[in-house]
């Protein structure tokens, strides 16, 4: 790769889809903040293995699930507003 191209964030605000277009193509762009390298631009590179993509999956799937708590049942969950009688509380 030949040298990154650096840009201020402020001057990359106009011509962003430009700057993405060229990074997509695999030119280096660095956009700086106050004259110093804050960040770069990368094509997302896709998944085409299908052994990979499985893994991403079930590697997203998994994360999920921890996260995941059981809450309260829907069907009563504003049980609270009502009296014994059926009424508003």
């Amino acid at each position: 790769m030949g040298y990154a191209v650096q840009v201020s964030v402020s001057d990359a605000k106009g011509q962003l889809t430009e700057l993405v277009r060229r990074a997509e193509t695999g030119e280096e762009i660095i956009l700086t903040r106050h004259g110093t390298a804050a960040v770069r631009l990368v094509p997302v590179r896709a998944v085409t293995d299908s052994a990979a993509r499985r893994k991403l999956l079930d590697a997203a799937r998994k994360a999920g699930s921890a996260k995941a708590a059981s809450g309260p049942d829907a069907a009563h969950s504003q049980d609270f507003l009502y009296g014994d009688d059926g009424m508003p509380a």
